[in-house]
């Protein structure tokens, strides 16, 4: 517990009430949660056996409490499970929905000593927690919980260890997710795979109406970018990697996100070569050879600050009240807005089937084909001649590196603006 009067949590995920019997979270859950937000066991409890306190019903009160979890989380709903959840396998399951459906877990632990969680058992009627009971609650508590964000992966706890610290507790402040732009209605342009095509972004930018200011020569310049009429640019990832100026399209890049004019989505080129810039081990294929070379003539601590840049790249932004989602492989309906491991290694790779073809290229599913969501998705990664419209979704990676196009689509306009490439930087395998 930090001791503040504020705890923020995500505006979407699982909350688990965590504590003996007793230790006040029923209260707390009614102090700071819609009633229609919290699913009580024994409120469940009394559904199925017309009595909360039938310890005979607890197997179906549980699998309707389970039930109603997994509804909510799949409508992207705030969910409070308001159960003592003291051993790991009670709240394993939960972690498991939570899993999913893409929702992260907070956590809400209370350590309150056992002679007040007596008292309050005692003050209710109808209530069989006796000392042993309690006591016993409080031992598997105190024995799982260095585990649970260690091993269980509860993303975010708040231990309460004295009733008052419970009490000091003023509000519970949501937080939006990482990708949930939605109150940013546009204009916008996205701008497809740069792979390091510096001149032809600068072009395209051009095109668009943005005014580029550079300093210094191609290669090591730096930028002032200044959008036409409030539009801001959102970039599909795969800065680097084939073409010859990758350290020019960061340098650009960067300076629109730092100046709150662009957004960038990872890509997973970006990824790679962030990998390799942390000193991990990436293969040095399809076109990183490149970038690493240019790497090499810039500035002392240049290598840092883009590690750091590319470090703080996230999956997908969801904009215009959930209307355009970017990101740079596409995305399905059901993973929008949410955030996971999965969800970020969709949007960087596509729906790949674990194969590989006869190129040695990964084998990937056509996810556009079954997309029906409501939101139109706009994503690169998978190069072609020409950008088309397929169930509400638009890949605008026209091949800029291999001899094609740099691409842009204009939100809400729905028009592509394109420019050629200089020439072929590198010869696609396939």
């Amino acid at each position: 517990m930090t001791g503040l009067d504020v705890i923020t949590i995500p505006e979407f995920c699982l909350v688990l009430l965590i504590g003996p019997s007793g230790c006040g979270k029923s209260t707390f859950a009614k102090r700071h949660f819609k009633d229609t937000e919290v699913v009580s066991s024994d409120a469940c409890r009394a559904v199925v056996a017309d009595d909360e306190t039938d310890q005979s019903a607890t197997g179906d009160a549980f699998a309707l409490l389970h039930f109603i979890v997994e509804k909510r989380l799949n409508a992207r709903r705030l969910t409070v499970v308001d159960a003592t959840n003291v051993r790991a396998e009670d709240r394993k399951g939960l972690i498991e929905l939570a899993k999913r459906y893409h929702a992260l877990t907070a956590g809400f632990v209370f350590v309150i000593d056992e002679k007040t969680c007596l008292q309050r058992n005692q003050s209710r009627e109808n209530r069989d927690f006796g000392p042993h009971v309690v006591r016993n609650q409080l031992q598997s508590l105190k024995r799982g919980l260095g585990s649970l964000k260690k091993r269980e992966g509860v993303s975010q706890l708040s231990v309460f260890k004295r009733s008052d610290e419970v009490d000091a507790v003023r509000e519970i402040r949501r937080t939006p997710l990482w990708p949930d732009k939605r109150h940013l209605t546009g204009p916008f342009d996205v701008i497809g795979d740069v792979h390091g095509c510096a001149a032809e972004l600068e072009a395209l930018l051009d095109d668009l109406g943005y005014d580029v200011a550079t300093d210094g020569e191609p290669g090591s310049r730096s930028y002032v970018v200044t959008p036409p009429d409030g539009r801001l640019a959102v970039f599909l990832g795969d800065l680097v990697d084939r073409g010859p100026r990758a350290p020019d399209v960061l340098r650009l890049v960067k300076s629109m996100v730092d100046a709150g004019t662009a957004f960038c989505v990872v890509g997973n080129h970006d990824d790679k070569f962030k990998r390799w810039l942390s000193g991990r081990k990436v293969a040095i294929s399809h076109g990183r050879e490149k970038t690493i070379a240019q790497f090499a003539a810039q500035p002392e601590g240049f290598a840092a600050d883009m590690r750091r840049f590319l470090d703080g790249l996230i999956s997908h932004y969801v904009f215009a009240d959930g209307a355009l989602v970017v990101a740079h492989a596409g995305l399905p309906a059901h993973m929008h807005n949410r955030a996971s491991g999965t969800i970020r290694s969709f949007a960087m790779y596509g729906d790949t089937t674990g194969e590989v073809d006869e190129f040695g290229l990964p084998v990937r599913g056509d996810w556009a084909a079954d997309y029906r969501g409501r939101a139109k998705v706009v994503y690169g990664h998978t190069p072609t001649t020409e950008a088309q419209w397929i169930n509400g979704t638009i890949c605008i990676d026209t091949g800029c590196c291999f001899g094609g196009r740099l691409t842009a689509l204009r939100w809400p306009e729905m028009k592509l603006v394109s420019v050629p490439a200089q020439e072929a930087y590198q010869e696609p395998i396939r």
